[in-house]
């Protein structure tokens, strides 16, 4: 994964290093706070050997107590020692519980051996760490006096008395907590950039041409107003405004030479956007002076007509079937220049009657009086009604919602189209985060000028 991806990973998930930062900080308080805050007590020992008159004999003598200090760290540590230091003091705890609170450490090449107690009193600790001394020299020249003899040729002395601490050894809880905030920051950074490599929704237009063969001609900014009541106000210059000026102007110079008028605008799965975007793209092609027909051919789940408020009575379905004319069903909507055809009683047979001649002669028909006649058709992957219809097109819009539609959902919609050899003119990508990597890329921010229609990111 290169290092844009990971950067672009961790702007998306911006939020799990987040929660990560304060789970793992808090995790790491919460623990400290439960444990029970221990106290160290430390003494020193000195081992050396006795009668060591000539140099020669302190030197042996310094290299046999190194050699002792080893195992005298062991014994330290034993239970024996810890009976006896049990008794000396009167303790109640066993031998075996004791030694656990005792750790010895021989240092290397000294005849040192540094002693610690931990305790959850700090006078208690000291109390036992003095003890361990003045029991261990006892022991060793115990062990060390030969039989027969009255001096052991080892001595082991106290160097540095124990002192009751003034504070706890454990927990460090600034330490934990520092701990806890960095783990939980990688934990949070890795699960983000994890989330990014499993992600299989469509959010790059790179991949879009990869999947489809076409690129995105248009990107709609997510806005909630619009999710809400899905028609742009035709006077304002939001930035969703501008995305459809901006989407109206790239179809416009798709072909140049023979630019397309009937074009059907579909999606791989309900909820992707393609409604509210053949009605504004539509409203942005009238407010262009074009002449527009809106078909809503969603003969399952019509929309145009209650986005736009106006009647749904007779229509399409109407006209197919011979009951009407078209001049009879055509309603005007604005001051001028977008005309609806409702999608009419639902039929029994959407698909059929999609695929009719009589579909396409009715589409022929408005060819010629309009400039631009764009169809409202059903996704493609639930039912079959748009490929049958797709045929009849001069190309087809998808619809793409950004970080939901799944990446083999639109190759899939791709491949159905291309079988019956229908034209994709490109995607439309939509609800698109304003702090995705992608509204960045393409400008978002940027203050347009009224009216402003350049090309943008195509």
């Amino acid at each position: 994964m290169e290092l844009r991806e990971v950067l672009a990973a961790l702007r998306a998930g911006w939020w799990l290093p987040l929660v990560g930062l304060v789970v793992g900080g808090a995790a790491a308080l919460g623990v400290s706070l439960l444990q029970t805050p221990l106290y160290t007590s430390s003494t020193q020992l000195f081992v050396s050997t006795r009668d060591t008159a000539s140099t020669s004999e302190a030197f042996q003598g310094s290299q046999f107590s190194q050699q002792r200090v080893t195992s005298y760290a062991r014994l330290i540590t034993g239970e024996e020692l810890a009976q006896r230091v049990i008794d000396r003091l009167g303790l109640e705890d066993s031998a075996e519980h004791l030694r656990d609170r005792i750790s010895a450490t021989a240092v290397t090449g000294t005849v040192l051996i540094d002693v610690t107690v931990t305790d959850e009193s700090p006078e208690r600790a000291q109390r036992i760490a003095d003890a361990v001394g003045a029991e261990f020299t006892e022991f060793a020249a115990e062990l060390e006096t030969p039989d027969g003899a009255e001096i052991s040729p080892i001595k082991v002395t106290v160097t540095d008395g124990a002192e009751a601490a003034s504070a706890p050894g454990s927990p460090q809880t600034t330490r934990n907590v520092a701990l806890g905030l960095l783990v939980g920051l990688l934990v949070g950074a890795g699960l983000a950039v994890l989330r990014a490599r499993l992600d299989r929704t469509v959010k790059d237009p790179d991949e879009v041409v990869q999947l489809t063969g076409v690129p995105v001609i248009g990107t709609v900014l997510r806005d909630d107003a619009l999710e809400k009541r899905h028609v742009v106000d035709r006077n304002s210059n939001t930035r969703t405004a501008e995305d459809y000026r901006q989407l109206r102007t790239n179809l416009q110079f798709l072909n140049v030479d023979e630019p397309p008028k009937v074009i059907m605008v579909t999606s791989a799965l309900p909820s992707e956007g393609k409604t509210t975007a053949v009605v504004n793209l539509g409203l942005a092609l009238a407010d262009a002076g074009r002449t527009v027909t809106i078909v809503e051919a969603d003969l399952r789940k019509p929309k145009v007509t209650r986005y736009l408020g106006i009647v749904a009575g007779v229509g399409l379905t109407n006209v197919l079937a011979g009951t009407a004319e078209v001049e009879e069903v055509v309603q005007q909507y604005g001051p001028a220049g977008l005309s609806i055809i409702a999608s009419g009683p639902t039929p029994p047979n959407p698909g059929e009657l999609l695929a009719s001649s009589n579909m396409y002669a009715l589409l022929e028909k408005l060819r010629d009086g309009n400039d631009f006649v764009l169809v409202d058709a059903p996704p493609l992957l639930p039912v079959a009604d748009s490929t049958g219809l797709a045929v009849f097109m001069d190309g087809v819009l998808l619809s793409v919602r950004y970080g939901s539609t799944r990446k083999e959902q639109l190759q899939q919609a791709a491949a159905s189209l291309a079988q019956v050899g229908a034209k994709t003119l490109g995607v439309i990508l939509n609800i698109v985060p304003s702090r995705a990597e992608l509204a960045s890329a393409y400008g978002y921010g940027y203050g347009y000028e009224e009216g402003g229609d350049k090309p943008r990111g195509s």
